[in-house]
């Protein structure tokens, strides 16, 4: 049979982290197996000269083992272990993996105990309440997988935004080394857009000739090439949305043009071939890419009310983070120096209150000594850089937060947070929200609806209730940078805006390297619509200072 392309094995490979996380053992295994697979569904360079020429482990996640797997699977089409595992489990169980929540042991009992061998077989029987009735199984199983089917069905091939640029990163330059003759290499698709989650891995690069070949795969990476006259518009197109593009085609054929992926044509001639000259000739600002969803954007910047986007370089402090004191793993003066070698002013320390044993929440005593430590730092700090001191104080199931008054007085800022009985009804939900933003010493309510992206929906709350209760009570609104969050969805960022909130953008870090997820937040904040003004951590030290002072003000005018 003829070899595999980097697809098909990529296929291949996802199969064999699936079987083997279903045949149990060392997590770690599967985990990598499916790692290797998304590098090779977004591959640059065919599969076959990197097999010719022995450079497999150049593949992000590649070591010696994978590549011996994957030169098999790539001139055989198979593999002994693969053939082995699939005697042991049918092909429709593996897809009950991809519901968020249900771990390869749950499947497997499952599927040996109730004969469930698909995803449609796993809703009915879920509908059918079968699932909560078997012993080892029960209730709480039956309502995640409920709630978590949907994730399934729309989530699937779709990476986190992170991933997507790691692979995309390494894509570019693989393409960079093996040709040499492109020019202008640019990612595209809806990573460019700035989606949370990406399936759309595309690049655009110039040739001196235009060479149509591509890699034309829903999911895998897909390499347009164009001449210097049609980069712009192969680009735009390459971009997206779909929405946006029909609707700019749309305006040209008012205006008597017609807009395709070679240029702007007014009859036989191409009059722009670059986005910015497009979006000129059309009588439209340049619509940075985050914006292009076709929600009102071209309408906007028909009446000249675009909003200049927040950029990384606004922002001049990091807040809402945690050190070892509770479940980091740096201590609070590695993490302040590695903030101020980014260039930040501040460090907005925001360890877990005492309520969260599971991530080691401070008690009293162990606030008194973060704060001393904070206090001596900042002496040595100049007046150039500060520790704020903070806390993520859990809110209670009542919406109280879990300090008392006297306590949370100590504090710069308080982040409100829900970490859990996240099954409450909307009604209660939202209320247990709306007490605690009432709180007078609450500043940020930290990531609202506790999504975790491909792992768990948000509880169920009233969005703009609780937007609305926010901007009344000067609370702000966080969006969480951490890539597996990324809450408050860009979606209600606008209606966040109108209502008069202001955002937070914070990275949620719990070590060094977390603290770049901040890039994350702008990206989603960009997205939203968010101008730089309305970020508290765009503010200065003395400003952010003084907002804080201020707020503290009110809130010994309210004792």
């Amino acid at each position: 049979m003829p070899s595999l392309d980097a697809r098909g094995v990529a296929s291949l490979l996802r199969e064999y982290a699936q079987r083997t996380a279903l045949r149990g053992g060392n997590p770690y295994r599967a985990k990598a197996y499916s790692r290797a697979a998304d590098s090779l569904a977004a591959l640059a360079v065919p599969l076959d000269v990197l097999v010719a020429e022995d450079r497999l482990t150049e593949i992000p996640g590649v070591g010696d083992a994978i590549a011996d797997i994957i030169t098999k699977l790539h001139k055989t089409g198979s593999h002994p272990s693969l053939e082995k595992l699939r005697k042991e489990i049918p092909a429709g169980v593996l897809e009950m993996l991809a519901v968020p929540g249900l771990r390869p042991e749950k499947v497997l009992r499952l599927y040996k105990d109730l004969g469930i061998g698909s995803l449609s077989e796993l809703e009915a029987a879920a509908k059918d309440d079968h699932i909560k009735k078997a012993k080892g199984l029960g209730a709480a199983l039956q309502t995640k997988i409920l709630q978590n089917l949907a994730i399934a069905k729309s989530g699937g091939g779709r990476l986190h935004l992170h991933r997507a640029a790691a692979l995309l990163a390494h894509a570019k330059d693989s393409i960079g080394k093996s040709r040499p003759e492109l020019k202008r290499v640019t990612i595209a698709g809806d990573f460019r857009r700035g989606c949370e989650l990406v399936g759309d891995l595309a690049i655009v690069a110039e040739a001196a000739k235009s060479d149509k070949s591509s890699t034309p795969s829903a999911d895998g990476l897909q390499i347009r090439v164009s001449d210097g006259k049609q980069f712009g518009a192969a680009l735009l197109f390459a971009t997206g949305s779909a929405a946006h593009i029909e609707q700019l085609q749309a305006l040209a054929a008012e205006k008597g043009m017609r807009l395709d992926a070679d240029g702007l044509h007014k009859g036989r001639t191409v009059i722009a071939g670059e986005e910015a000259e497009i979006y000129r000739a059309l009588g439209l600002p340049f619509i940075d890419p985050e914006l292009r969803e076709g929600r009102g954007e071209i309408e906007a910047a028909l009446r000249g009310k675009l909003p200049k986007l927040v950029t990384d370089q606004d922002l001049r402090g990091i807040l809402h983070c945690h050190t070892d004191a509770s479940d980091g793993t740096e201590t609070l003066v590695t993490m302040a120096k590695a903030t101020r070698r980014r260039g930040f002013e501040y460090f907005g320390v925001a360890d877990h209150s005492k309520s969260a044993h599971y991530a080691g929440g401070l008690s009293v005593e162990e606030i008194a000594q973060q704060h001393r430590e904070a206090d001596r730092l900042n002496k040595r700090s100049g007046k150039d850089f500060r520790i704020l001191k903070g806390i993520e104080s859990d809110i209670l199931a009542d919406g109280s937060l879990d300090y008392d008054d006297d306590v949370l007085e100590r504090f710069d800022f308080v982040v409100a947070s829900i970490h859990g009985r996240f099954k409450l009804d909307r009604k209660a939900q939202t209320q247990r929200l709306l007490r605690a933003i009432s709180d007078p010493h609450t500043t940020i309510i930290g990531h609202m609806t506790g999504r975790q992206l491909q792992r768990r929906p948000g509880y169920e709350i009233d969005v703009e209730k609780v937007l609305r209760a926010c901007a009344k009570h000067d609370v702000v609104v966080e969006i969480n940078a951490h890539p597996w969050r990324l809450d408050l969805d860009w979606r209600w960022h606008q209606a966040a805006l109108d209502f008069g909130c202001m955002l937070s953008i914070n990275p949620d870090a719990h070590s060094i390297a977390e603290l770049d997820h901040m890039h994350w937040g702008v990206l989603m904040a960009r997205k939203g619509g968010v101008p730089a003004e309305r970020v508290l951590n765009a503010m200065t030290l003395a400003e952010i200072t003084r907002y804080l002072r201020q707020k503290r003000r009110s809130l010994a005018r309210a004792a």
